[in-house]
């Protein structure tokens, strides 16, 4: 049995598909933009300000859920620039803590409106 999650906290589908998904004790987190939910804009232009706002809709979708960062396990983060890396992975350190989630990090050519980063998540509960 699977059961859709979704919140305002959050920016609303690009597309034909739910924000997470939760199926037994796992939560299936969509990739987040860095969206300001309601307005539809970045959040900034850089890839500070972006990771950090996909990060917080990642928690708002988790805590729509009942969860929180402590449950995640496994993280996909595409990155338009590796040369952002260093920045990204400052900024992810600050919403996660020991035992960090599993992650893979790629680069892309092209991300969702022309975003500098997208992250999807895999939590427990």
């Amino acid at each position: 049995m699977k059961q859709k999650i979704e919140t305002s906290n959050a920016p609303e589908a690009l597309g034909p598909y739910s924000q997470a998904i939760q199926a037994g004790n796992t939560i299936y987190l969509s990739g987040q933009v860095p969206i300001v939910p309601g307005t539809g804009e970045f959040a900034g232009d850089d890839i500070v300000t972006q990771t950090k706002q996909a990060l917080t809709n990642i928690r708002a979708i988790l805590e729509a859920a009942g969860a929180d960062m402590s449950n995640v396990v496994k993280t996909t983060v595409l990155l338009k620039d590796m040369a952002d890396f260093a920045k990204m992975n400052e900024v992810y350190a600050t919403f996660f803590t020991d035992p960090y989630p599993a992650r893979a990090t790629y680069q892309v050519c092209a991300l969702p409106k022309n975003a500098l980063i997208e992250i999807e998540a895999v939590a427990v509960v």
